[in-house]
């Protein structure tokens, strides 16, 4: 995952959005603190996209690839993402 500034992006925003719809996260930084992560709105990332939004989830160094690599699990609405995900480890335990 990519990261610039508020001023970069703010420079050229149509550059920006154009590496996203080619699949890289990218962060956008004010004063070296994230206040917005873009995530493409197709393939693996969709997927997080909600989780992040809501702050159930945090992406460190991540590429659109890694995140294809990850478990999915269809959850209804109100479903609790980590209590699944921590049933789901307990029945595989690899």
């Amino acid at each position: 995952m990519s990261t610039i500034s508020v001023r970069e992006f703010s420079y050229n925003p149509s550059a920006v959005f154009a590496r996203v719809e080619k699949g890289e996260a990218v962060q956008v930084t004010r004063h070296g603190n994230v206040i917005a992560i873009l995530l493409p709105g197709s393939g693996a990332s969709e997927r997080y996209a909600p989780l992040v939004a809501r702050g159930q989830i945090r992406l460190k160094a991540a590429t659109v690839s890694d995140l294809a690599r990850l478990p999915w699990l269809e959850l209804p609405e109100d479903a609790d993402p980590l209590g699944a995900l921590l049933a789901e480890r307990e029945e595989d335990p690899r």
